[in-house]
C-alpha cells in the first residue's frame, strides 16, 4: 500500500490518468491525497469530479479556491470567470450530486507527521489550531448555512488572522489562509495580489511558510496553489502545484518513501494565478 500526494489537478483529466498508470495505482490498495483545485481550466474538470467522487474510499481531496468559486458560481452567488471551464459540470446531470460531495470535502488533511493544505496557514497557528479553524469553516459549509457563507465568501479583507474575528469576517478570513496564501506582509498580514516566485516581488514579501516564529513546526505541510514557485521539498513543507495547467507537470509526491513522479502537460492557457 502506498500513499500518493499529486499537486493541483484543475481539470486536467488526461494527465491525472496518466499519472495514475505511471504510479501503477491501485484503488483497492494505494490512498490519493489531492491538494485541492480538483476543478476549473482544464479541459475536463467533470470527469476529474466524477473520478474522486467513484473513488471516494481511496481518495482524500481538501478544498482549494477554484473549488470554492465552483460551489459559489453554481448557486449564482458570482458569475464565472470568462477562462473558467465549469460549464460542463454545472450542466451534468449528476450535477448536485457532484457539488453536495465537493461541500463535503475537508480544508486540511492531517495524518501522522504529514498537514496538507491547499495554500497555507497563518503564522500565528499552531498545527492543532490550524485543524480546528478548518473545522470551522468545514462546518459552515456542510450545514444547513452554507449558502449563506458561499454569498459571502469574497473579499480582501480581514487580511490577518485575529482571534477576535467572528461570523462572516472570521471564516473569509480563514478561508483565504487555507485557500489563498502565498506572501505575507510583514506584520502577518496577507498579500494577494503578488503571484509569481520569490525574488520577483517588492522588498519586504514573505513566502507564508519563511515568517519568522511561524508556529506550525511540528508537521510537515503539503501544500499546492502555487504554480509560479514549483516543486519545493524541504524538510518542512513540501509544494506540489508544478503547473501543469501552463504546461508545466503534474506531481505526485510518495509519503512512504518520499519520492517525486511526474508527467509532463500540455499548455492550455497563459500563468493566471
Amino acid at each position: 500500500m502506498s500513499t500518493y500526494v499529486i499537486g493541483d489537478i484543475q481539470g486536467c483529466h488526461g494527465a491525472f490518468l496518466e499519472l495514475l498508470e505511471d504510479l501503477s495505482f491501485n484503488p483497492a490498495r494505494d490512498k490519493v491525497w489531492i491538494t485541492g483545485d480538483l476543478v476549473n481550466r482544464g479541459e475536463d474538470s467533470l470527469a476529474v469530479l466524477r473520478w474522486c467522487r467513484a473513488h471516494d474510499h481511496c481518495t482524500v481531496a481538501v478544498l482549494g479556491n477554484h473549488d470554492l468559486h465552483l460551489l459559489a458560481v453554481a448557486e449564482g452567488f458570482v458569475p464565472p470567470h470568462r477562462k473558467d471551464t465549469l460549464d460542463m459540470i454545472l450542466a451534468a446531470p449528476d450535477r448536485d450530486d457532484l457539488l453536495a460531495w465537493l461541500r463535503q470535502r475537508p480544508m486540511i488533511h492531517r495524518q501522522g507527521p504529514w498537514l496538507m493544505v491547499h495554500a497555507g496557514l497563518s503564522p500565528a497557528w499552531t498545527a492543532d489550531q490550524a485543524v480546528l479553524h478548518a473545522a470551522e469553516l468545514e462546518h459552515a459549509l456542510r450545514g444547513h448555512k452554507w449558502r449563506q457563507f458561499l454569498k459571502h465568501m469574497y473579499g480582501n479583507e480581514p487580511r490577518r488572522w485575529d482571534p477576535n474575528l467572528t461570523g462572516q469576517e472570521r471564516l473569509r478570513c480563514i478561508a483565504n489562509v487555507l485557500t489563498r496564501s502565498r506572501y505575507l506582509h510583514g506584520d502577518g498580514s496577507l498579500e494577494l495580489q503578488h503571484k509569481l516566485g520569490p525574488g520577483t516581488t517588492p522588498a519586504g514579501l514573505i513566502p507564508w511558510f519563511d515568517f519568522p516564529g511561524r508556529r506550525a513546526t511540528d508537521v510537515r505541510i503539503l501544500f499546492g496553489h502555487w504554480s509560479t514557485l514549483g516543486l519545493l521539498l524541504r524538510e518542512d513543507v513540501i509544494a506540489l502545484d508544478t503547473g501543469c495547467l501552463w504546461g508545466g507537470a503534474l506531481t505526485a509526491f510518495r509519503l512512504d518513501d518520499e519520492q517525486c513522479f511526474q508527467v509532463r502537460c500540455q499548455a492550455r492557457h497563459q500563468p493566471h494565478g
